[in-house]
């Protein structure tokens, strides 16, 4: 398959992870919540390998070894930019099934497009760069949509929407991630260089949201045993990463 092909049915499949609030109605939410704990620090875990051992090392072969500071601040920008939308827009991660303070709803699924949108130029820019990091990338993405997914699909029927429409408007902003997509792959064509400036962008992207908002879930844990075992999933989520870039690394 060409990168287009790539893209969409990459950005098709992410997509669909919005249809996973549907497990909500028939799990208990003490059993979801530690579904949901385990998922968010598997999540952590391939967002930090993906930007350490996929994207800036990928963006820095391709600017170049005597250019790299440029990209350094691309990822700033990007880390800077996720902060102001938490910080100033109100946009939370939400991934339990109670929330303490009642949810702004429409802000969430207004920053829960723009998010997606510029996970879809993402996704393009990896694939215009080549096919496994494109892959890689992708699975990078999914694995934090999915619980992110379910806890946004919660704050909307906290907020008082009815279930199905819930499940409908999130997977109505969750399908902007095929526009970013195939935006991304045609802008490619306006604008040289447009894969160098995602990839650290998106690092920047996947460090804020690992940092700042997955791993301080994990470690308000109070168990032990709890605490070192999503530790360990954390671990297995940067271990898949660097197993993917190993086996790259042996078939390329």
């Amino acid at each position: 398959m060409g990168p287009l092909a790539w893209i969409i049915a990459t950005t098709v499949g992410i997509s669909l992870t919005a249809w996973v609030g549907i497990l909500t109605l028939y799990l208990r939410d003490e059993l979801l919540d530690e579904l949901l704990l385990g998922m968010v620090a598997l999540a952590a875990g391939s967002l930090i390998g993906g930007a350490f051992l996929h994207l800036l090392p990928n963006a820095i072969a391709e600017a170049g070894a005597e250019d790299t500071l440029p990209l350094f601040l691309y990822l700033i920008a990007g880390f800077c930019l996720f902060y102001v939308f938490e910080q100033f827009l109100q946009w939370h991660h939400h991934h339990g099934t109670t929330h303490e303070h009642e949810p702004v709803s429409y802000l969430v699924l207004a920053s829960d497009t723009l998010h997606n949108f510029i996970d879809g130029l993402v996704i393009a820019g990896a694939f215009l760069l080549s096919t496994p990091l494109g892959v890689t990338t992708s699975l990078a993405i999914a694995l934090h949509e999915i619980p992110q997914e379910i806890g946004d699909f919660g704050v909307l029927v906290y907020s008082g929407f009815e279930q199905r429409r819930a499940l409908v408007l999130n997977y109505l902003t969750q399908t902007t991630v095929i526009v970013g997509g195939v935006v991304g792959f045609y802008l490619n064509d306006v604008i040289t260089g447009l894969p160098a400036f995602l990839l650290p962008f998106a690092a920047g992207n996947f460090i804020y949201i690992a940092s700042s908002d997955l791993i301080p879930e994990i470690k308000h844990e109070d168990d032990v045993v709890r605490s070192i075992l999503y530790f360990l999933v954390f671990l297995v989520g940067i271990a898949l990463m660097l197993g993917v870039r190993l086996f790259r690394g042996v078939v390329g």
